[in-house]
């Protein structure tokens, strides 16, 4: 599967659980965030960068964003288990 495709899915995935997410912890957490969790929520950013189609620009948006999907990412990864 190409990348491009991987940050499309995880973004669609990170959009279907954000509303309950969001609505349950108000404020994203960076002290209790695991690696899986932080490299999850940097995709999921990634792929809800305003430019996706350049990656320099979507990777600059994910570093600054990705702590507001950090709820997202763990929603998807606890649904996994």
């Amino acid at each position: 599967m190409t990348t491009s495709r991987r940050i499309l899915l995880a973004g669609m995935a990170g959009l279907a659980v954000a509303p309950a997410a969001v609505a349950a912890v108000p404020a994203p957490a960076r002290d209790d965030t695991t690696v899986a969790e932080e490299r999850f929520a940097r995709m999921i950013a990634a792929a809800h960068a305003p430019d996706v189609n350049c990656a320099r620009q979507a990777e600059r948006y994910a570093d600054t964003h990705w702590p507001d999907y950090v709820m997202a990412a763990r929603a998807v990864l606890g649904a996994r288990v």
